[in-house]
């Protein structure tokens, strides 16, 4: 198994549509084409604010299937371009961090 990082700045003047956009449809499509979210964070530094998640996989050609399909779906599409219609760019930079356990980290039950 391998974890997932991604990280994306987002703003304060259209978080709650980011959220909305999240919570209701990209987590959703996500699961449909196996994505397994494992936890979802918000964190505020200095210089801006992050929505974090961690996804696990099997390996990465499960993990590259599962994005380039997500990425391909229609619907997924259409909804970003409606919500950037409605309220400008969501996301900023995005980080993405493919992350491997060492041996003496614990065992997830």
């Amino acid at each position: 198994m391998i974890q997932q990082l991604r990280i994306y700045e987002i703003f304060e003047r259209n978080k709650l549509a980011f959220h909305a956009r999240f919570r209701d449809h990209a987590a959703r499509i996500m699961r449909k084409y196996g994505f397994q979210i494992l936890g979802m964070w918000e964190a505020k530094g200095k210089e801006r604010t992050e929505f974090i998640y961690l996804l696990e996989w099997s390996d990465e050609a499960a993990k590259n299937a599962a994005w380039d399909a997500f990425m391909r779906d229609a619907e997924w599409a259409e909804i970003k371009r409606l919500t950037a219609a409605e309220h400008g760019s969501l996301v900023g930079a995005i980080e993405d961090r493919v992350l491997y356990a060492t041996d003496y980290s614990p065992k997830r039950s």
